[in-house]
């Protein structure tokens, strides 16, 4: 199968949510199964969101075709305990740092209590999360899921919509699990 057709996801005739993330899921671990260099996985998996997105009908998906951003940040290699610097990604032109505790992705990065424990954020409206940072003004609902290898968080993954509610906890269950999977198969 060429790689190219690991973005289609309507073309399988997936009926369900769940099961894009699945076929996404699957796609995703046939491309790293021999690669393990960060750059290259998160760039694949940056694309396999963003068509998944948009590919999907919109009685599946929350926020379907109104996702404006999908992509990575990842622990600053030059100041890995202060920022996150931005990794690969689809969509708009984005914020380059985040300082971790600032924002969704900092926040996630670090947990809300600053504690160090990292949590998935599902955002249904960016404009009442207390220091957003509007990298994209179109953006009004958010997730972002932290990536851990060896127990350590190494970046997150950061979805973007331009609805109210775009995410919910089947979106969450799917990222947590490509999360898990990026963080195992890189080289970090």
């Amino acid at each position: 199968m060429p790689h190219a057709d690991y973005s289609h996801f309507t073309k399988n005739g997936v009926q369900t949510k769940a099961a894009a993330y699945q076929q996404l899921y699957e796609s995703l671990t046939s491309l790293v199964e021999d690669q393990r260099n960060w750059v290259c996985n998160l760039a694949n998996a940056a694309s396999l969101l963003w068509h998944l997105y948009h590919s999907l009908p919109s009685d599946i998906s929350s926020g379907g075709s109104a996702v404006n951003w999908a992509g990575f940040y990842v622990l600053d290699p030059s100041a890995p305990e202060k920022q996150l610097i931005l990794g690969p990604f689809m969509g708009k032109v984005a914020c380059q740092t985040i300082t971790l505790g600032k924002g969704v992705c900092g926040t996630a990065a670090v947990g809300r209590d600053g504690s160090g424990k990292a949590e998935t954020l599902l955002v249904k409206d960016v404009e009442a999360f207390p220091g957003h940072i509007a990298c994209d003004g179109d953006s009004r609902s958010e997730i972002v899921v932290p990536m851990r290898a060896n127990e350590k968080v190494v970046g997150v993954i950061d979805i973007d919509c331009a609805e109210l509610n775009g995410f919910d906890e089947e979106d969450q269950r799917g990222l947590e699990a490509i999360a898990d999977l990026l963080g195992r198969s890189c080289d970090w």
